[in-house]
Order: structure tokens, then C-alpha cells, then sequence
């Protein structure tokens, strides 16, 4: 008898087995899982509000706490702010001069909406989002894993207008609600059962039939205006219907054993380090077993108080918000570098930690096949220009490292709208030109294998990277 062919892929044996056994990734069924290559492609976002520390060069504090490295493309000088990420140097790039067009004249308090949609929320009046390039992505990788995304944020669910707390949106512009507890965020990736799942699947379905039903033949009793605020909520109820029916595809699949004793699933913002480690510990754990391929973080709300406010306490500061209108107080600048340089210190701890792990399918590490990037879409004082952003990974997607890229012309030493404490600074003109991030979008988008040449309206992509 003439050998068969081995066309297993990893969900198929699992499910004929007959055994309720997480099996590692192996490298004997890779081939069917995500294109020849077998490498899985990933892409993580992780955002900060309230911007960061921009001194004037006059200021003694410009030469410590100044985000922004100084020097060249290859010979940068990483200030205090960013100078724990040295051991990482030649996996991170530092970029300037991006921003989104559509949103430089709103204030940094109403921005975050649209950092990773680049689409013209605006400062006031009437509100219309548009997707986020990590569903982009999620539409592409999300067939292969058991959860499209990890939507997550410190504050949850979704915020309002111009407040978003969540970074995800989806095809139709409604934002997709964030988790913010860890225990809520385990429990999703890797606490189920077979039964129960296929039970609580079957009532969710016919509880969304029957409201579908009767909010139809109501529909035609009501006026345009509650018609298109019913309409509002059945899309809505069709994103539910969406994830019921990709849930539905996997209750057979058994939730891969993950290792939790770095876990303090119990942690909130109030326990600063924990909760950052916590969070950053599941978008590991979600990657490494292969649960998902997406991920979104956003470390707080703009505009104000909440949970995000708290997690200043890791490095024993006041309120985080507060940290960017004091400034100008004694050590002000200092204070809030402290901040940002604890941002950048977990985010390189979580890099470090993709850079460790080999790739499961033997071709490099976690890092070498993830993009990820840790940005704002603020820089000095809530201006709504210079987004301060990094990118690590990404090596055999094609990226190049080690890299500090200035786009743009007329703000190569990052002075424009630096020193700025209040809103005359942010209502300034400023006459340097920028580079739009979405020609970054699209870069990131077609090495993670989507076929794409333009996002947000902008065409083409972002050169030298």
C-alpha cells in the first residue's frame, strides 16, 4: 500500500482523538495552519494616554527627560525615558513625524478614538469611526485561531465618544468593548468545557433569534428616529451573533493548558505592577497558544480619571493625567519620564519575553513573526501631532531594527510644540509637515500577509521601514 500523505492539521487530530489533551504546536502539522511557511503572523497595539514629556533644549531637563532619542538613524542616544530599552536595541524602532492628518487640530483629550483607525472623529459635533487596523488584521489571522482578537484596556467595555476605552473597531466604526479584568481574560482564553460550552452556545442562539424576531415587528412602530437607534442595536446583536457562530466552530477544539504562576489574576490597577504584568503576561499566554493572533492594551482613557489613573503608583507618582499639566513644577518633567520610562520598561519586558521564546514552529522566536508597537497619539502637552511610537519585532516579516526613523521635514529635533503646559500651545500653528501613520498601517498590514494598498484613505507605504 502506497503511503498516505500526511494532511492532519493540529484541530483535526485533536478532535479525532477522542482525548481532552492540549497538544503542543507541532511542527508535523504546521504546513496546514497558516500558509506554507507554517509561522504564524502577529500583531500587538499597546496604548498610552496624556502623550509625553517634550522639554524645550533650553530646558535642563531636555537632555534626561526628553522622549525622544537623540542623534542619527543608527547612533541615537536614548534619554532616561526610553534608556531601559537599551538591552533591546536592535529589535525596537523609534519613529517621529507621524501622525493621522485628519486629527491635528483636535485636542489631545478627544484623540484616542482614532489612533488606530486614522479616521476623522473630530473634536465636537457629530461622530463616525471607521475600522482599526488590528481588525484589519483580525479578519485575515482570525480564521485560524479560536478568538479573532484580545480586545483589552485598564478602564473595559467601551467608553463613549471621543473617550473611547477600548481600540478596536470594527468594519461599521462601533467599537468593540475591552476586558480590563484578568480573571475575566483568563476565563475567556482557557477556562471552558465541552457540554458546558455547547449548552450555553444553544441558549445564547435562541435567546438572539427571539429578540431579532420581536425587535423586527416592532421596528415598524417606531419612529426614523428609535428605527435607527433599533438599528444601531441589532448590528450590534450581529456582532454577538458573529462570535457565537466562530465560538460554535470551536467548542469541540479542547482550550490549550497554559503555565499561570505568573499570573495574579485577582490584580487590579490599585496593585500597579501586578496588573501591568498580569495583562502582558495573557497577550504572551494568547500568542503562545496560539488562542489568537491580534492583541489591543490601552493603558487608560484620555481626558480623566478611572482605573488608568492608578497606575502611576508602580513608580509612587500622583495621578497619571495629572502628571502631564505639571510639568512645570519642581521636577515635573522628571515625574512624568518616570512614568513613560515605566511604560517603556514593561513593554520591553513583554518583548524581551517573545525574544526568549522560540517560535513554536521552529522558525525563529515569538518576536521574529510578531509586530508590535507602543504608542500614543498625543506628544507634548495633548497635541494631537509627532505620535511617540515604538516598534519591535517583526524580523522575518521584513522589518529592520535598531532603527531611530525621522519622517517628515522642519521638526527633526522634535521642538515643535515642545515645552507647551497649556492650550494656547496645542490651539498653535505649527508649520512642520508629517508623515501620515496609516502608510505605516499599510506596511504592517501587507507583511502580515493582507492584500491591501491603502487604509484610513491613504495610499501607499511608509519608505526605509
Amino acid at each position: 500500500m502506497k503511503n498516505q500523505p500526511l494532511s492532519l492539521n493540529r484541530r483535526r487530530f485533536l478532535r479525532g482523538s477522542g482525548v481532552a489533551l492540549a497538544l503542543p504546536w507541532l511542527e508535523t502539522f504546521a504546513a496546514n495552519s497558516h500558509r506554507a511557511e507554517g509561522n504564524p503572523r502577529r500583531f500587538v497595539s499597546i496604548y498610552h494616554p496624556d502623550g509625553v514629556g517634550l522639554p524645550l533644549k533650553a530646558d535642563p531637563a531636555w537632555k534626561e527627560w526628553s522622549w525622544f532619542p537623540q542623534g542619527g538613524e543608527k547612533d541615537f542616544e536614548l534619554t532616561k525615558v526610553l534608556d531601559v530599552l537599551e538591552p533591546l536595541r536592535n529589535e525596537i524602532t523609534i519613529y517621529s513625524g507621524l501622525s493621522h492628518p485628519a486629527s491635528r487640530k483636535v485636542h489631545g483629550h478627544s484623540n484616542a478614538d482614532q489612533y488606530l483607525t486614522g479616521a476623522a472623529t473630530g473634536g465636537h459635533g457629530s461622530y463616525k469611526n471607521t475600522v482599526s487596523v488590528d481588525q484589519v488584521v483580525a479578519e485575515f489571522a482570525g480564521e485560524y485561531t479560536r478568538h479573532s482578537s484580545l480586545v483589552m484596556s485598564t478602564n473595559g467595555g467601551i467608553g463613549g465618544p471621543r473617550g473611547a476605552q477600548t481600540q478596536s473597531f470594527n468594519r461599521e466604526g462601533r467599537p468593540i468593548p475591552a476586558m480590563n479584568k484578568p480573571k475575566q481574560i483568563f476565563d475567556t482564553l482557557f477556562v471552558t468545557s465541552g457540554k458546558d460550552a455547547r449548552e450555553r452556545l444553544a441558549r445564547s442562539k435562541s435567546a438572539l433569534d427571539f429578540l431579532v424576531a420581536n425587535t423586527r415587528t416592532l421596528g415598524k412602530k417606531l419612529s426614523k428616529h428609535d428605527q435607527h437607534k433599533l438599528q444601531q442595536y441589532l448590528d450590534a446583536v450581529r456582532d454577538t451573533e458573529v462570535k457565537l457562530q466562530k465560538s460554535q466552530k470551536w467548542v469541540d477544539t479542547p482550550i490549550p493548558k497554559v503555565d499561570i504562576q505568573n499570573l495574579q489574576l485577582d490584580a487590579g490597577p490599585e496593585e500597579a505592577r501586578a496588573y501591568f504584568k498580569t495583562m502582558y503576561e495573557l497577550i504572551y499566554l494568547s500568542f503562545l497558544s496560539d488562542s489568537t493572533r491580534v492583541a489591543t492594551f490601552q493603558l487608560g482613557r484620555e481626558n480623566g480619571e478611572g482605573p488608568h489613573d492608578l497606575l502611576s503608583k508602580a513608580v509612587d507618582l500622583g495621578g497619571a493625567h495629572g502628571l502631564t499639566h505639571a510639568v512645570k513644577k519642581p521636577n515635573g518633567w522628571k515625574n512624568l519620564g518616570t512614568y513613560n520610562r515605566y511604560q517603556a520598561e514593561e513593554f520591553g519586558r513583554f518583548v524581551q519575553k517573545l525574544k526568549d521564546t522560540p517560535e513554536p514552529t521552529g522558525n525563529g522566536t515569538m518576536l521574529d513573526n510578531t509586530f508590535a508597537m507602543h504608542g500614543s497619539a498625543s506628544s507634548s502637552f495633548h497635541l494631537s501631532r509627532n505620535y511617540p511610537i515604538i516598534s519591535a519585532g517583526g524580523g522575518n516579516l521584513g522589518f529592520r531594527n535598531g532603527r531611530y526613523l525621522k519622517f517628515g521635514e522642519g521638526n527633526e529635533d522634535n521642538q515643535a510644540g515642545a515645552g507647551i503646559v497649556s492650550d494656547v500651545g496645542w490651539r498653535g500653528k505649527i508649520e512642520a509637515e508629517e508623515k501620515p501613520l496609516a502608510l505605516l498601517f499599510v506596511t504592517v498590514l501587507q507583511r502580515l500577509g493582507v492584500e491591501t494598498e491603502s487604509f484610513a484613505g491613504v495610499t501607499g507605504i511608509l519608505d526605509r521601514v
